[in-house]
């Protein structure tokens, strides 16, 4: 996690949102007051909602556990998949 203030983003805009997109790096902007702003890429904001969705949701959660239990047990299987031809 980096961390900026204003002027110094001002002057460095391109690296800083570099930074943050290409390094998936969270960048704070300090402010004052404690009126701090997080800038993160949209990819890195996209996982973040998609995540909250799948875990906040209790049915979704305990059907990942219970995934994750058996990979972790060894209760996986690799399946080779069908491939099905469609009319478009």
């Amino acid at each position: 996690m980096l961390a900026v203030n204003y002027t110094e983003l001002r002057g460095n805009m391109k690296e800083c949102m570099d930074k943050v997109s290409d390094d998936y790096e969270t960048l704070i902007i300090t402010r004052k007051k404690n009126r701090n702003i997080v800038m993160i890429s949209e990819e890195t904001y996209n996982n973040m909602l998609e995540n909250m969705h799948l875990l906040g949701n209790e049915a979704n959660y305990r059907w990942l556990m219970e995934s994750k239990r058996q990979l972790e047990n060894g209760q996986a299987e690799v399946r080779k998949l069908i491939e099905v031809e469609t009319d478009e």
